[in-house]
């Protein structure tokens, strides 16, 4: 586990916590709904569907972004295609975080402009499907269809990938590099997780220490995997907790974000162990101060503005290197 010696999250981190309790009423974490119905789902939807910052604004950081289709899962599904400025290096997959439950496109548009900027890679955001209407494994197989369609492309344009998710993205981010390594899909050079929940019935000791106080309860989790499992038994499964899976030394090398104060920091700690023991690079970068889900809070804190610098500096060594390793 990291050494830890903060003893409390940073300021901003603090202020955000105490307006969070009082716009819940005083319950500890987000405020969401106790029964789920189509009324309070789609006013959670809406709450969580807003931007971190100004997408106009964000926008400015790449050279250009469009609203894509895909064949997905069952049907069509929508994504947002951003290129960067300068020559492309590569192509990323992101999957967004929201609990496989909420947050869109439109939530994570500029942790998106921002990754382009730094990696120099054109990345394609998925609107997977999401649950309770789409339970396990529903986003699974709508990330690996983008991924599937995403190494055609890369196969026309000679370029390596990337995947890349936070939170309950970085599940599907982890589950489908592990996939693609078993697959021989030799162009996924990278898998980049931020605060990923990857153990299933696996329980580190930071589910505890940090479950409750920090937005992210032990209460919340649960009501999260209620609401995309269909049964204990899919918390066994490597495509839900990829620690599981016995392939892992096929998987591409990570870089996994974690927080001090996340009840996931020790699936992260975990995961990035499991890699090293299967052979498989992994670097692992902790924010000692930080909160779940502070990637979305770039805006206001360093901490998120620095991760996704230091997670497109990743990608771009590692396209690089397969680069590298092509004409050697």
């Amino acid at each position: 586990m990291t050494d830890f010696p903060a003893k409390r999250p940073g300021w901003l981190y603090r202020l955000f916590l105490l307006w969070l309790k009082r716009a819940a009423g005083g319950r500890d974490g987000l405020p969401l709904p106790e029964s789920l119905t189509p009324e309070s789902l789609a006013a959670l939807r809406r709450m969580t569907g807003m931007p971190s910052f100004p997408q106009a604004l964000s926008s400015l950081q790449i050279r250009s972004w469009r609203e894509i289709s895909l064949p997905c899962g069952e049907g069509i599904r929508p994504a947002r295609l951003y290129r960067p400025r300068g020559p492309v290096r590569g192509l990323i997959l992101f999957l967004h975080g929201g609990g496989f439950v909420h947050c869109d496109l439109v939530s994570h548009h500029g942790i998106c402009c921002r990754l382009a900027c730094h990696s120099g890679a054109m990345v394609l955001s998925l609107d997977y499907r999401l649950a309770p209407e789409h339970p396990f494994p529903a986003a699974v197989d709508d990330g690996w269809d983008a991924l599937l369609w995403l190494h055609e492309q890369a196969e026309v344009r000679d370029l390596p990938i990337a995947v890349c998710g936070d939170s309950a993205g970085g599940n599907l981010a982890a589950v489908l590099a592990r996939r693609a390594g078993a697959a021989g899909l030799e162009r996924v050079v990278a898998q980049l997780l931020y605060y990923p929940t990857v153990s299933g019935l696996l329980s580190p000791v930071t589910r505890e220490t940090y479950a409750q106080g920090y937005m992210l309860t032990a209460r919340l989790l649960d009501w999260y995997g209620r609401q995309y499992i269909r049964s204990d038994c899919d918390m066994l499964d490597p495509n839900f907790a990829p620690v599981f899976a016995s392939d892992l030394a096929q998987a591409p090398p990570a870089m996994i974000v974690t927080a001090g104060f996340d009840p996931l920091r020790g699936e992260g700690e975990l995961y990035a162990r499991l890699l090293r023991e299967a052979g498989v690079e992994a670097r692992l970068v902790c924010y000692r101060r930080a909160i779940h889900g502070f990637l979305n809070f770039y805006a206001a804190v360093v901490e998120g503005r620095q991760a996704l610098r230091v997670g497109g500096r990743y990608l771009r060594e590692r396209f690089a290197a397969w680069q590298e390793d092509r004409i050697s």
